[in-house]
């Protein structure tokens, strides 16, 4: 059978290391090797089963442990930086039990992307006609932005930003994957622009094509 060895050492004992608890740990082995053989045939001979080998002193003090035999644990105390843009882009569709209070006042808004969990939505934030034809929108694509997730709900809680179209289609897809990465998409400001160019057609000089590696 499978034995686990424990011991306790007091603070002589932890002057000496781990090296001196390897060696100890290592003598009561052979010890208990010896002494389940011996006791597994008496154990055959008067038909007593031996299950769990518990008695022994234990070790209280983890820092003689080696660190392979240690499990490393730990706890998230403070979130540095939100990296997720807390927009996604799925569906809405009204929830399932008709009854409840929640279904008058919320809609379940199920992300394309499935690492982003499903989000009650205000229903007063959908088309208005949503409740008495949903079936219409069952294949539009809404961006929904999360603004809170409370520890005893299964579901997050957010707003819907805008209606993106049709599923499938290009436009509302590349918008979608754009938004929820938060890339900026918008047509550049006058100010931007004011820095291009202005006498068009534009040519590069051929003295600055000589000074610059040519790559097309």
């Amino acid at each position: 059978p499978d034995v686990i060895i424990e011991a306790q050492f007091d603070d002589n004992d932890a002057e000496h290391g781990q090296d001196h608890l390897q060696d100890a740990l290592t003598d009561d082995i052979k010890k208990l090797s010896l002494d389940t053989g011996e006791k597994g045939k008496a154990a055959e001979v008067t038909g007593v089963h031996r299950i769990k080998q518990d008695d022994g002193p234990k070790v209280n003090d983890p820092r003689l442990l080696p660190d392979e035999f240690l499990q490393r644990t730990a706890k998230v105390v403070y979130i540095l930086e939100k990296k997720h843009s807390r927009a996604a882009t799925g569906f809405i569709k009204l929830l399932a039990d008709r009854n409840s209070e929640l279904f008058k006042r919320c809609a379940m808004f199920s992300p394309v992307d499935h690492r982003v969990p499903r989000v009650y939505v205000p229903l007063a934030d959908c088309p208005p006609d949503f409740v008495t034809k949903p079936e219409t929108y069952s294949q539009m694509l809404f961006i929904c932005r999360i603004v809170d997730w409370k520890e005893d709900s299964n579901f997050a809680s957010g707003q819907l930003c805008k209606s993106l179209g049709q599923a499938g289609e290009i436009e509302p897809e590349s918008e979608g994957i754009l938004t929820e990465y938060g890339v900026d998409f918008s047509d550049f400001s006058p100010e931007v622009l004011e820095c291009l160019p202005q006498n068009l057609p534009w040519v590069i000089s051929p003295g600055e094509l000589a000074k610059r590696r040519d790559l097309r």
